[in-house]
């Protein structure tokens, strides 16, 4: 029997373990993949440093982007764009599957279906141990979504694709037509800059971008916010701020990424009559957000939670980053390499500088 090497997660504050371990037969359906590259996201660090709770020990990592070595003959040999699969072709994949006849599948919410699996996040068995980014190998489960990578797309940017990309995918379709709207956006790591290229090619006229770091401000410059706000040298008056430094009439969409209640409350306060607020970031514990409902009520606000993707998200998330890598600087979001063996280092590279990204080169 073949076999690979993983990295495996024993629990916060524990060491991170290398082992060999056997690679099972394809079931139906089924896809082996040799892991190529994979970005460490921020559930990910979340996770290892025990914010969040995942069984143990399980193999870490969901951005991953990898070449195709084995297809189940059972397989229907496409990506969800009909292109033909075969061995070496450069693919990424869902961070989920789940059953596509389940009541929220049919829906439109397929993260949400039954029998939901979801790779980065699932325990280590003795026949079931390769379903995550920090690994040689990763087994695709059936009813995954698949899409085959461009040559020209570096592994980097690909492997921000099935959950970063696609997340911010996912929160644009919630705050329907940009054409012409002021947008703000809270939080600018990678899923808050990529949120502005998005918009701005969705056709917003103005994006403000905010955040506490002048780092990550500076980031969102270089992505093509009209304005940037330190949140935390306005502290106090920061609704005032954005109110009258940015848009005088208020905001027709509000973007939280970054799961702050602060964020989202002063998202609330700066909304025009009509304004929709997408909130995506508050993916962990936290105190809870006080909102004003008169408030909501006489100003027709709207208020729209986001938790991943559905398969229609994740393609329009190739179409653009195809489209925009080059346009905009997705080159410079990884910005440490490390490879499989140095996989605790490069955990504790990103905790300490807090980069956009650290990437695995496997």
């Amino acid at each position: 029997m073949r076999k690979g090497k993983l990295v495996a997660f024993n629990g916060s504050g524990q060491p991170l373990t290398l082992l060999e371990h056997d690679i099972p037969s394809l079931g139906e359906g089924e896809i082996l993949v040799r892991n190529r590259y994979t970005t460490l996201c921020g559930s990910d660090l979340h996770t290892y440093c025990g914010i969040r709770q995942e069984a143990c020990p399980s193999v870490l990592g969901h951005e991953i982007v990898g070449e195709i070595v084995e297809i189940a003959d059972s397989h229907p040999g496409t990506d969800d764009n009909g292109e033909a699969l075969k061995p070496g072709d450069i693919i990424t994949w869902s961070i989920f599957s789940s059953d596509p006849q389940s009541v929220f599948a049919q829906e439109g919410i397929p993260q949400k279906g039954t029998n939901l699996f979801k790779y980065g996040h699932a325990k280590i068995t003795k026949n079931n141990a390769f379903h995550g980014g920090l690994a040689e190998y990763c087994v695709l489960r059936r009813n995954t979504g698949v899409l085959k990578i461009p040559e020209s797309m570096p592994l980097p940017i690909a492997a921000t694709l099935n959950c970063a990309i696609a997340t911010v995918a996912a929160s644009l379709r919630m705050a329907g037509d940009l054409t012409g709207k002021n947008v703000v956006i809270f939080g600018m790591g990678l899923l808050g800059i990529a949120c502005i290229a998005m918009c701005r090619e969705a056709g917003a006229s103005w994006i403000g971008a905010a955040d506490i770091a002048d780092d990550r401000l500076l980031h969102a410059q270089h992505f093509g916010a009209n304005q940037r706000i330190n949140l935390r040298q306005h502290s106090e008056e920061g609704t005032d701020v954005l109110k009258k430094q940015f848009v005088k009439k208020g905001v027709d969409v509000v973007f939280d990424m970054s799961g702050s209640p602060d964020a989202m409350e002063l998202g609330m306060d700066i909304l025009a009559i009509g304004g929709i607020a997408v909130w995506v970031g508050a993916v962990f514990k936290n105190r809870k957000v006080g909102i004003d409902a008169e408030k909501i009520i006489r100003n027709l606000h709207t208020i729209k939670g986001i938790h991943n993707y559905n398969f229609d998200d994740f393609k329009y998330a190739l179409d653009f980053l195809e489209n925009s890598w080059q346009k905009y600087p997705f080159d410079t979001v990884v910005e440490q390499e490390f490879e499989l063996k140095e996989a605790e280092q490069a955990f504790e590279y990103a905790i300490s500088h807090k980069p956009l990204r650290v990437g695995i080169r496997i």
